[in-house]
């Protein structure tokens, strides 16, 4: 929301410049009062683009597998919206300073090992002071360069059931680094300009990296107190008024107002709460805790049942029949529970949103005393709480 409050405010900026300098317009060809004034000339802009980080997945894989995960799969998404806003000061026809303020957006990753998860996303925003120089190729298009300091803030946050792998979740680092960029600028009038760069941020990502993040940017350039120019206007003598001649009168007839129909309200969705009941033996091998691969299978298919179900809580219950003294049969139920919530957590659900409970042999739902009804006893259940969209 805060990021679209900013965007909308580059674009009010972005219709002002072009509102004014339309307002301002005049023939390009300059005389020597704008030629002056344009070499000294103070300056503002805006600009939008695409910002591309990059991020070390080799050190975080790294440091999952040191910390007891035997696979890592690592997505990541290095692209995202990126912004400026900037003033800056001709020194002469060639060079000019320029400070600003910028966002250069988001990168975020998740990596899914075996077993556990680790998500992460850094932002960085900050600003920059930089010399820009101008080679103009023609009286409008030039080419540009600017070299200059940032002082940037990279915010990080990390979350998973594997943040043991970090050392810090949320952890803040602000640095001063270097900047370069190129680009072209055209001239659309003597006040208003467009232009295309793309600019390299030397950064600290907050989890003691450097990388680099480039910013691909589109910005208007309006160059602010131009001179009026000097323009002689002949005295022209002034028409005589015509006489004034009377409207018609005409009567018009008032059509009733229609009638609009109010859509129909949008239904909300139902609270509900499912359970699933799966045989320990369709789960686990005879005394184990380990999901078997058919185990897995079984899992998959609750999960892909659930895909029209924004889910809310999720809660495995482990249950085993007689056989056994008390305390093992506890710790055995516990133990299967949790394996069960492990693998679901692989699958991509939220650690937080899966509780576990053991119930041992004491919700039996059948007779003990026969092989039927002890199978039938030992079981997993999984009960999910949330609303069918």
């Amino acid at each position: 929301m805060k990021q679209n409050k900013k965007i909308r405010l580059i674009g009010l900026v972005a219709c002002a410049l072009l509102f004014n300098a339309h307002a301002q317009a005049q023939s390009f060809s300059q005389d020597s009062q704008t030629k002056e004034w344009a070499k000294s000339a103070w300056y503002i802009g805006a600009g939008l683009g695409q910002s591309r980080s990059s991020i070390d997945d080799q050190r975080l894989i790294s440091s999952l597998m040191n910390n007891g995960a035997t696979s890592v799969n690592f997505t990541k998404d290095e692209r995202d919206l990126g912004y400026k806003l900037f003033i800056g000061k001709q020194l002469n026809e060639n060079f000019a300073l320029e400070g600003g303020y910028f966002n250069l957006g988001k990168s975020s990753f998740s990596a899914l090992g075996n077993p556990g998860t680790l998500n992460g996303e850094v932002g960085f925003q900050g600003v920059n002071l930089d010399l820009l120089g101008r080679v103009n190729f023609t009286e409008r298009f030039s080419f540009i360069a600017n070299i200059g300091m940032h002082y940037t803030e990279a915010k990080a946050h990390f979350n998973g059931n594997r943040l043991y792998a970090v050392t810090n979740p949320n952890p803040t680092e602000s640095k001063l680094n270097g900047k370069y960029g190129l680009g072209l600028e055209y001239q659309m009038t003597q006040a208003l300009a467009v232009r295309a760069q793309v600019e390299r941020h030397r950064v600290n990502d907050g989890v003691q990296n450097r990388g680099d993040v480039d910013l691909y940017s589109i910005s208007l350039v309006y160059k602010m107190g131009q001179p009026a120019p000097q323009r002689i206007i002949p005295y022209v003598a002034p028409e005589p008024m015509p006489a004034p001649v009377s409207a018609p009168l005409v009567i018009t007839e008032t059509m009733p107002a229609q009638v609009v129909a109010k859509p129909a309200p949008v239904p909300v969705p139902v609270p509900v709460s499912e359970k699933i009941n799966f045989s320990a033996e369709a789960l686990f091998d005879f005394d184990k805790s380990v999901v078997k691969p058919q185990g897995k299978v079984a899992l998959d298919q609750m999960l892909d049942s659930l895909k029209n179900m924004n889910t809310e809580v999720m809660v495995t219950v482990g249950h085993t029949d007689s056989i056994g003294s008390d305390e093992y049969n506890q710790s055995l139920s516990i133990r299967r529970a949790e394996a069960v919530k492990a693998y679901l957590v692989s699958r991509g659900v939220g650690a937080d949103r899966v509780y576990t409970e053991g119930q041992g042999e004491r919700q039996a739902i059948a007779d003990n005393a026969t092989s039927e009804g002890r199978a039938k006893n030992r079981r997993v259940i999984v009960e999910v709480v949330g609303s069918r969209r």
